[in-house]
C-alpha cells in the first residue's frame, strides 16, 4: 500500500467513526482510538502536503484566521412558518388544507427545534457553501465555521444524491454542552449565555472557527430542496438524505387524521424536556412536494406548513425593582428586575412591563410575588401578582415616570398610543446613540460601527448627530485609547462608501418614527428628492399605498423641525444620495408589457427581475387583472393567482421564457 492509499483508507475510516459518533449514535471506537488514528492522519498529511484535500476529517477544525461573512442570496427564500398555539389554529390549518387541495394527503409532524436555521448547499456530494436564514432573501455565508460541525458531512456517502442541492436544518446548541460552557464562563467571570439559541446563534457568528470547533454545536435537517428529489415524499427524502450521511432526527411521523396529529403533539409537549437540545414546539408539513407547489406560499411562508408553539411554562419570583430604559425613537420601556429564576431552562432576572397601562393593570409593588412566563420559550413577562402574599406595609407602589429618567425632560403621551416618550432626542443621549446606531446598521448607512464604538465617539465628543460621522478623521480616532491605524482608516473609509446608499436606505436611517424599510422605499418612490418630500402634505402623503394618517403626520412633524432640516443639509453637503437615480431603459423590448412575478426562482432573484423588466420598459405590478399581460413563474407559484390567470387568459411564463424575450 503506497502512502496516497494510506492517507485515503484513513480519511475513509474516521469519516464513518465521526458518522457512526456524531450523527446515528453508535460509536465503534474509544476516543483514544479515535485521536490516536486522527494525529496519525495529521502527521501524514503535514509530511505530505501534496495529497492535501480541503474535506479531509482533519480540516474541520478550522484555523485562527478571522474571517468577515459575506453576503449570499438563497435560491429559494428562507420563508418564516406561521405559527399557532392553539387546537383551534391546527384545525383550521388541516381543514384549509382539505378545502384547497380536494384529495387525499399527509402531514409529517416534526419537532421545531430552538436553534439557528441554517442552508446548506451540495455540488457533487461536496459542502459548497452554508449560509444563515438572514433577511429569508440573503444570508451570512458562515461555511468556514459549519464546516466544523462534526454532524454536517463535508463529503457525501453513497452515489445516489442529486448533482446539486439544497438541504435545511438547524443549528442547535445541546443541553449537555450548554450547561459545560455556562458553567466554564461562570467560573471565568464571564456572563453565562441566556440560552441554548443564543448560544448557538452567538457562536456561528464568531470570526474563529478553532473556537466554534469546541463548543459542540450539533445539527438536525429537515428539508431537502432541488430540481431532480428522488422522491415527491417529504418525508422519504429526509430518509434518503439521513443514508448520504446527513443528521435527520427519527421523532417524525406521517399522520393522516388531525387525531394522530393532536396525539403526536401532545406528546412531545409532555416530553419535551427529556430530549438532549431545546425543542419550543411541533412543525406540521404536507408531506407530498406536488400538493407543496400546489398551495404555494403568503408573503412570509409558506402554506403547506405551521408551527404549533408549546404554551409557555410560569414560575413565581420576586420584584425587587423596575427600571426605565430610553429607546432610540424615545419610546420610554419599563424593565422589571427580579429575583434570579430558572425558567424554560434559563436564570431569568428580568422581563420587560412593556407601558404604563400595563403597570397600572398588574397593580405593580415593589416586594411583590410575581408569576412570570415566557412568550413563546424567548421573552419573559409578568403575568399577574399574589396580592395575598403582598406585605401590608411597605411596598412601594411602581409608578410611571413623568419626565425622562435620562435628560429629565417632560415625557409626552401621542393619543391612543400606550407609550410615553421623551421629545429631546437632540440632547437625550440614550437618544443620540440609539439613532446613530440605527443609521450605521446594515440595512440603512452599512457603516462599519458598533455600539460600543458610538459610545467611545459620544464620550470623546466627536458625534452628537449622524452627520457627525462624516466629519471624523483619522486623527481624532488615533487620539482615543485602543485604536490602531488600520482600525481608524477601515471605519473612515466605511463612512465614505455608505455616500452610494442608495436614497431609500438615507431615508430609513434618518430614523423617522413609523418610517420603516418598506415605508421608506415608498416614500421615496413618490417623492424622488428630499426637497419634494420635505414639502409633501397630509393629502399628497396618503395617497401613498400603505401609509395612513399617522406616518403622514410623523414624515410632516420630522420635516417642520428646524434642527432636522439643518441635519438634512448637513448630510447633502457631505454628499449622501437624497434623491432617486432615475433609471434608464437599456431596452425596450417589453414596452407595453406588465408582468407579475410569482414563486420562487433558480436563475436571478425576483428584484433581479424587476429590475430587468424595467430596464427593457416593461412595467412591474402588485396585482392581477385582465390588463396584466404576464406571469412570470417560478416554483410554488400560488394557486389563487394560477386560477385567475386562467380566468383572464393571462400568459404564464418560466424563467428561461423570460430570458430569451430579452436577449
Amino acid at each position: 500500500m503506497n502512502i496516497k492509499q494510506k492517507i485515503d483508507n484513513l480519511r475513509q475510516e474516521i469519516d464513518n467513526w465521526n458518522y457512526r459518533y456524531y450523527v446515528i449514535y453508535q460509536p465503534i471506537v474509544s476516543d483514544f482510538e479515535f485521536d490516536k488514528k486522527l494525529k496519525e492522519l495529521e502527521k501524514l498529511e503535514a509530511q505530505y502536503p501534496e495529497y492535501y484535500d480541503y474535506y479531509s476529517p482533519t480540516q474541520r477544525i478550522g484555523n485562527d484566521i478571522n474571517n468577515n461573512f459575506a453576503q449570499i442570496n438563497h435560491i429559494y427564500p428562507m420563508l418564516s412558518l406561521s405559527n399557532t398555539y392553539s387546537w383551534e389554529g391546527i384545525n383550521d390549518f388541516y381543514n384549509r388544507i382539505k378545502k384547497i387541495l380536494n384529495e387525499n394527503f399527509v402531514i409529517a409532524c416534526e419537532l421545531k427545534y430552538d436553534g439557528v436555521s441554517i442552508s446548506l448547499i451540495y455540488e457533487s456530494g461536496l459542502l459548497l457553501r452554508a449560509v444563515t436564514r438572514g433577511d429569508g432573501t440573503t444570508g451570512d455565508d458562515v461555511t468556514t465555521n459549519i464546516r466544523t460541525v462534526k454532524s454536517i458531512p463535508l463529503k457525501l456517502y453513497g452515489n445516489n444524491y442529486p448533482r446539486f442541492f439544497e438541504i435545511r436544518g438547524e443549528i442547535v446548541f445541546p443541553w449537555a454542552a450548554f450547561n459545560k460552557i455556562n458553567k466554564e464562563r461562570i467560573e471565568n467571570s464571564e456572563p453565562p449565555f441566556a440560552n441554548p439559541r443564543n448560544a448557538a446563534a452567538g457562536t456561528l457568528k464568531t470570526l474563529n472557527p478553532q473556537v466554534v470547533s469546541q463548543r459542540n454545536l450539533d445539527a438536525y435537517l429537515y428539508q431537502l430542496l432541488g430540481d431532480n428529489l428522488s422522491s415527491d415524499s417529504h418525508y422519504e427524502n429526509l430518509q434518503l438524505a439521513q443514508g448520504w450521511g446527513f443528521k435527520v432526527s427519527n421523532i417524525i411521523k406521517c399522520c393522516k387524521t388531525i387525531d394522530e396529529i393532536e396525539n403526536f403533539i401532545n406528546y412531545w409537549g409532555k416530553w419535551k424536556k427529556s430530549l438532549p437540545f431545546a425543542v419550543d414546539g411541533v412543525v406540521l408539513k404536507v408531506d407530498s412536494i406536488r400538493q407543496q407547489s400546489l398551495l404555494g406560499r403568503i408573503a412570509k411562508s409558506p402554506r403547506w406548513a405551521i408551527a404549533y408553539k408549546f404554551q409557555s411554562e410560569t414560575v413565581k419570583t420576586t420584584l425587587h425593582s423596575v427600571d426605565f430604559q430610553v429607546g432610540r425613537t424615545g419610546i420610554i420601556t419599563p424593565i422589571a428586575n427580579l429575583e434570579p429564576v430558572l425558567l424554560s431552562g434559563t436564570i431569568v432576572k428580568r422581563a420587560s412591563l412593556h407601558n404604563e397601562d400595563i403597570i397600572n393593570a398588574l397593580d405593580l409593588h415593589i416586594g411583590d410575588q410575581c408569576y412570570v412566563e415566557k412568550g413563546g420559550e424567548i421573552i419573559p413577562k409578568i403575568t399577574g401578582i399574589n396580592k395575598e402574599a403582598r406585605l401590608t406595609f411597605g411596598n412601594k407602589a411602581v409608578n410611571f415616570p413623568k419626565n425622562c429618567p435620562a435628560c429629565n425632560t417632560p415625557l409626552i403621551r401621542f393619543q391612543n398610543e400606550t407609550a410615553y416618550y421623551c421629545p429631546n432626542y437632540t440632547q437625550c443621549k440614550p437618544q443620540i446613540k440609539g439613532m446613530i446606531t440605527h443609521f450605521a446598521s446594515r440595512k440603512a448607512m452599512n457603516i462599519n460601527v458598533g455600539e460600543e464604538t458610538i459610545e467611545t465617539f459620544y464620550r470623546a465628543g466627536l458625534v452628537r448627530d449622524i452627520a457627525d460621522l462624516y466629519e471624523i478623521k483619522i486623527d481624532d480616532i488615533l487620539q482615543l485609547k485602543r485604536w490602531a491605524e488600520k482600525s481608524a482608516i477601515n471605519f473612515v473609509e466605511s463612512v465614505q462608501q455608505s455616500k452610494q446608499v442608495p436614497y431609500e436606505r438615507v431615508l430609513y436611517g434618518l430614523g423617522i418614527h413609523f418610517v420603516g424599510e418598506v415605508v421608506a422605499k415608498r416614500l421615496a418612490k413618490a417623492f424622488p428628492t428630499i426637497e419634494q418630500l420635505s414639502i409633501a402634505n397630509n393629502e399628497q402623503l396618503t395617497t401613498i399605498d400603505g401609509i395612513g394618517n399617522q406616518i403622514a403626520q410623523s414624515v410632516i412633524q420630522y420635516f417642520s423641525n428646524e434642527n432636522n432640516l439643518q441635519l438634512i443639509r448637513r448630510l447633502k453637503l457631505y454628499g449622501l444620495q437624497l434623491f432617486t437615480i432615475q433609471k434608464i431603459f437599456i431596452d425596450n423590448k417589453l414596452a407595453g408589457k406588465t408582468f407579475i412575478i410569482s414563486g420562487i426562482f433558480r436563475k436571478y432573484s425576483r428584484d433581479k427581475y424587476k429590475e430587468l423588466i424595467e430596464n427593457n420598459g416593461g412595467k412591474n405590478v402588485s396585482s392581477l387583472s385582465a390588463k396584466t399581460d404576464f406571469i412570470l413563474s417560478g416554483v410554488n407559484m400560488g394557486p389563487v393567482k394560477l386560477i385567475k390567470a386562467q380566468r383572464f387568459g393571462i400568459k404564464i411564463i418560466s424563467e428561461d421564457e423570460f430570458l430569451k424575450m430579452i436577449e
